[in-house]
């Protein structure tokens, strides 16, 4: 197996062409699918196998002529991705270029001919010993992951991801702190009428330390949180909590966590590892309270024209602000021209119509919640319209991002570092963000 990321990095076992890392961008850049489609994570040219996931915007590529297992490649690319971005702190093309010799170095131990070896960036510090070039964390875009914590004037430390968890600190001091990161990612799809159809939420408890001594950790969640549909143990599911506010399908934990209270009094108790991992895996299928609702309206108003109403409403607390919407809909494939319509003094907003695609779109720059946007498109067609418009257009689909909020309600409800110093205070950041993975409204 070889493996190559970007466009200038490559660690090859001799199986496949040389070229492989220039035949594979050329492919994804110009991928000849369906109009709009991108390159599925693993294809097959040539007899070789390209498997990739991206990664802040690079392409951590794995290349083989052998029948391997797809998951497991794609799982070892996200661990490579974690590892680099361990050690460099920031992980974009830059960084890469300025710690290429490092990162080589990592490869070279991570994988040997072709096979893993370790994905522990605690493991790797006793076999790497090329120090980091921090990169210029003032370059970074406003909206990369550093500011997804921002929440209006007031913005969360952002050095978990920014920080190397091996690089000494200008003056040999090493700032003591711990970051906590629960986030998560919702699938809801509603009905024509907003009913919700389906309902789903994939979280992570992400945890990075930056503590000296390895000290004992106690994370305590919600008291009244319950495992399985009866809720109860993680061990067998039975009923010993009663029905919770918090109902989490199904859940799993670092190898470092301790569970021995965990039936008691929901407190898991781990010495966190180097690095970033995730400290507890979970899935939720119970109903839940969407962040936001959409309503999608089509209306024919003549034989070559149709409007389009779309509103979205922001159903969480107004001191929390979303942002980075992107609101999709596909229209009728004989759709010629559309104008679109605004709320009065709406600002941040911008929409387009892509006419190669068919397809509406329309972004907000923000959105503060209880508040409601709405957009009214008018349709021009290339042809009179003999079926049901509703038929041919739609779905509406929408991303998001929204820090500080979690819709499972799922809570840290204290971080306790175990540190026999008493003049030791490490700073404890707990944070929140939730994704849309899948967020549809039916027409």
């Amino acid at each position: 197996m070889s493996l190559s990321f970007s466009r200038f990095m490559h660690a090859d076992r001799g199986e496949v062409p040389k070229g492989s890392a220039e035949i594979f961008f050329r492919n994804v850049k110009f991928w000849k699918g369906d109009e709009g489609e991108e390159a599925p994570p693993v294809f097959n040219l040539d007899g070789v196998n390209y498997i990739h996931v991206k990664v802040a915007g690079l392409l951590f590529v794995a290349t083989t002529r052998v029948n391997v297992s797809p998951s497991l490649v794609l799982e070892l690319l996200q661990r490579i991705a974690r590892v680099i971005k361990d050690y460099l702190g920031v992980l974009n093309e830059d960084s890469l270029r300025k710690n290429f010799v490092l990162v080589y170095e990592l490869l070279d131990e991570v994988i040997d001919f072709g096979y893993p070896q370790t994905t522990s960036t605690e493991a790797l510090k006793s076999y790497v010993f090329n120090e980091p070039i921090v990169a210029d964390t003032a370059r970074l875009p406003p909206l990369g992951p550093a500011a997804m914590f921002m929440q209006g004037s007031k913005r969360m430390p952002g050095t978990a991801v920014t920080k190397s968890v091996v690089a000494t600190d200008p003056g040999g001091r090493k700032r003591e702190e711990i970051f906590v990161d629960i986030i998560e990612k919702i699938s809801v799809t509603f009905s024509s009428s907003g009913y919700i159809l389906m309902s789903e939420i994939d979280g992570t408890i992400q945890m990075k330390s930056y503590l000296t001594g390895n000290p004992e950790i106690r994370l305590a969640l919600n008291e009244d949180l319950s495992i399985g549909r009866t809720g109860g143990s993680v061990y067998d599911y039975k009923s010993s909590t009663g029905g919770g506010l918090v109902i989490l399908d199904d859940c799993n934990f670092h190898e470092s966590v301790h569970l021995d209270s965990f039936d008691l009094d929901r407190t898991l108790s781990l010495v966190p590892p180097d690095g970033e991992f995730p400290v507890m895996n979970y899935r939720m299928t119970q109903e839940f309270k969407p962040p936001f609702r959409i309503n999608a309206l089509i209306e024919e108003a003549g034989h070559f024209k149709a409007e389009v109403i779309l509103k979205i409403r922001a159903d969480f607390s107004p001191t929390i602000t979303a942002n980075t919407i992107q609101v999709h809909m596909p229209l009728p494939k004989y759709t010629a021209r559309v104008s679109f319509e605004l709320d009065p003094g709406a600002v941040g907003n911008t929409t387009d119509f892509k006419e190669s695609t068919k397809k509406l779109e329309w972004s907000l720059r923000k959105i503060v919640g209880g508040s409601e946007h709405t957009l009214r498109a008018k349709l021009t067609f290339s042809q009179e319209s003999h079926s049901n418009i509703m038929k041919e257009a739609g779905p509406v689909s929408m991303t998001f991002t929204i820090p500080m909020y979690n819709a499972s309600r799922l809570q840290v409800r204290y971080l306790q570092i175990a540190k026999k110093s008493k003049t030791s205070n490490p700073y404890r950041w707990v944070r929140y963000v939730t994704h849309a993975n899948s967020y549809v409204a039916r027409l």
